[in-house]
C-alpha cells in the first residue's frame, strides 16, 4: 500500500516520564513547527509520537500501555501512524519491535534527526534554544546536559541516555534569553547530574560559572536547581545560592539512602558521615535553603535494622521535601546481580512509613510559615483556588500556596506577595498583601 503523505497532517506529541522528557518533546515540537508542521501536545492528531519512559517498572508499564492504546487507535482508523521514541524505546527496541510490531517506527533517545526525517521534516542545526514549550509560559525547564557518567548500581539511565554531554554555556545563555523574551520568569535547571556539568567541556565542574552567566539574563527572576549529586558537590554553588537573589534557596539532591553499606553497594561514592556533613554545609551556608531529596527503600540487603537507620535519618534531618520509592530490580544494572530479597509488600510498607513520617515533618514546617509573607508565583486556577508556589517549591512535585479565588484575584504567571494564614501537610493558605 502506498504510504500517505504526512505533510499536512496534525502531529500529536505524547510525553511520559520526567522533566527531561518534557524538554526533549519541546525541542522536537520546535523543530516540527520550524518545518511548517502542525504540532500539538497530548491532543488529537493524525500522527502520534510517544516519548516514553523506561526508568522503573511503573513507568515502563505506563509507556507500554500508552503504546498499545495508540496501536489500537491506529487499527480502528483513529490515527494514521504511531511512532515511539524515548528511554523505553532506546532500552528495549528489539523486544518492542518483536512484541508490538504495529508501531510504524521506533527511535532511540538521540535519534531526533532520523525521527524528524520520518515525520517529513529536516533537523535544523541553527535552532539553538528554540522550543515549543508545553509548560505555562512563566516557567520552563533548561536541560544543561544529557546522559550520565555515574555508576549507580540500581540505575539504568546510562543505558538509555548514554554518557554525560554538557551543553556549552553560551548556548544555554542564548536559550535562556529566548525563553525570557517569550515571558519565562523561572528557569528550572535539569540534568541527570547538575554537579557533573562542564567536566567534559571545560575539564572542571562549571555549574557555578553557568549560574553566574544565567543570572545576567534580563527577565529571569528565579533559577531553580534540580537533580544534584551528593558526591563531588561544588561548594561554590552554595555561595551563589546564598548571595544571588535570582537563585532560589532550593535544591533537589537525590540521596537514595543513608546506610553506608547500602550506599557502597549502590556505588554512590559517599557514606552516612559524608552525607550528613554535606547537609550540614548546606544549612550552614544557606540557612533558609529548602532541601528536597528522594529515597529508595527495599534495596537488596536492606534489613529492618538498616531501614530503621534510614527512618531515623529522615526524622533527624527534617527535609523540606521528600519523595520515596520502592527499589526496582532493573536488568543490565549491576544491582541486578544481587538477590532482590526484600518482599514487595515490605517495600511498600516502608514507603508508607517514610511518607507518613515526612507528612508530619512537612506539617510542622508549614506551621512555622504561618504569619510570614512570601514572594509567590501563581501557575493556575483550580476550582475555587489560585494555585501558586514560593521559591521553596518546584512545580508539580512540591507544596502549593492556595488563595481563595472567591474573595481574591491573582494574575497567573505573575509574582505576588502572599501572607500565609494557615497550613496543612502539603499546602499553605494565604491572601495577597
Amino acid at each position: 500500500m502506498r504510504t500517505k503523505s504526512i505533510g499536512k497532517k496534525k502531529i500529536n506529541i505524547v510525553t511520559l516520564g520526567c522533566s527531561k522528557n518534557i524538554y526533549d518533546s519541546e525541542v522536537l515540537m520546535g523543530q516540527l513547527q520550524a518545518n511548517g508542521k502542525e504540532v500539538v501536545h497530548e491532543e488529537k492528531g493524525d500522527i502520534v509520537v510517544i516519548n516514553t519512559c523506561g526508568f522503573i517498572d511503573n513507568a515502563k508499564e505506563e509507556s507500554i500501555n500508552t503504546i498499545l492504546d495508540f496501536v489500537e487507535a491506529k487499527k480502528n482508523g483513529e490515527v494514521e501512524k504511531v511512532f515511539v521514541t524515548g528511554c523505553l524505546s532506546e532500552r528495549y527496541m528489539p523486544d518492542l519491535v518483536k512484541e508490538i510490531p504495529d508501531v510504524d517506527q521506533y527511535f532511540g533517545t538521540r535519534d531526533l534527526p532520523i525521527l524528524l526525517k520520518h515525520l517529513g521534516a529536516d533537523y535544523k542545526h541553527e535552532l539553538v534554544g528554540e522550543r515549543l514549550t508545553t509548560t505555562p509560559k512563566h516557567y520552563a525547564y533548561l536541560k544543561i546536559s544529557e546522559g550520565c557518567d555515574r555508576p549507580c548500581s540500581f540505575c539504568a539511565i546510562p543505558l538509555m541516555r548514554g554518557k554525560n554531554i554538557s551543553t556549552p554555556i553560551e548556548n544555554l545563555v542564548k536559550e535562556a534569553e529566548k525563553l525570557a523574551r517569550k515571558g519565562t520568569k523561572e528557569l528550572i535547571l535539569i540534568a541527570q547530574d547538575l554537579t557533573y556539568y562542564g567536566l567534559d567541556l571545560y575539564k572542571k565542574r562549571a555549574l557555578a560559572h553557568l549560574l553566574k552567566e544565567l543570572v545576567k539574563v534580563e527577565g529571569i527572576e528565579w533559577i531553580r536547581l534540580h537533580y544534584a549529586f551528593p558526591s563531588g558537590f561544588p561548594e561554590e554553588v552554595l555561595d551563589l545560592v546564598r548571595d544571588e537573589p535570582k537563585i532560589c534557596n532550593y535544591i533537589d539532591i537525590p540521596l537514595q539512602h543513608i546506610n553506608t553499606e547500602i550506599l557502597t553497594s549502590m556505588k554512590r561514592g559517599t557514606t552516612h558521615e559524608k552525607t550528613t556533613r554535606l547537609l550540614d554545609k548546606f544549612r550552614e551556608k544557606v540557612p533558609d535553603m529548602a532541601i528536597r531529596t528522594t529515597l529508595i527503600v527495599g534495596y537488596p540487603g536492606e534489613t529492618e535494622e538498616i531501614f530503621q537507620e534510614l527512618k531515623e535519618f529522615v526524622r533527624t534531618q527534617r527535609f523540606d521535601r521528600l519523595g520515596c520509592f520502592t527499589y526496582s530490580h532493573e536488568e543490565n544494572t549491576t544491582a541486578y546481580q544481587l538477590v532482590d530479597d526484600v518482599p514487595q509488600e515490605v517495600k511498600e510498607k516502608r514507603v508508607e512509613e517514610i511518607m507518613e513520617l515526612q507528612s508530619q515533618i512537612s506539617w510542622e514546617k508549614n506551621q512555622e510559615r504561618v504569619g510570614n509573607t512570601y514572594k509567590c508565583i501563581f501557575d493556575r486556577k483550580e476550582g475555587n483556588y489560585f494555585v501558586g508556589r514560593t521559591e521553596f517549591d518546584s512545580p508539580d512535585v512540591d507544596n502549593t500556596v492556595l488563595v481563595d479565588a472567591t474573595t481574591h484575584y491573582i494574575p497567573l504567571g505573575e509574582f505576588t506577595t502572599i501572607k500565609i494564614t494557615s497550613a496543612e501537610e502539603f499546602d499553605l493558605y494565604g491572601e495577597p498583601v
